[in-house]
């Protein structure tokens, strides 16, 4: 019962946490947004869902590699990532 105590507590920090984020206004969403941000070195962080297409997660995890920018897999698929962000497109 431990282990699901802890993964649920994990999900909602990260959750409050880009609910913060999200409130600060410095984020960019999409694809096509990231990779600009990656290659202008001016990321922090990506947060890639579950479902990601693979050519796409290797992509941005290679110019990450390159920037020294962390990535993050969420473990919900691209729906569940954004209702954590607050953006409701398919509910």
């Amino acid at each position: 019962m431990a282990p699901t105590k802890k993964a649920k507590k994990s999900t909602d920090n990260i959750n409050n946490k880009l609910q913060l984020v999200m409130k600060s206004g410095k984020y960019t969403l999409g694809y096509k947004t990231v990779l600009k941000t990656l290659r202008n070195s001016k990321g922090k962080l990506i947060i890639l869902a579950n479902n990601c297409p693979p050519l796409r997660k290797s992509e941005i995890e290679y110019y990450a590699m390159l920037g020294k920018v962390s990535v993050h897999h969420f473990h919900g698929n691209n729906v569940d990532l954004g209702t954590a962000c607050g953006k409701y497109y398919r509910c």
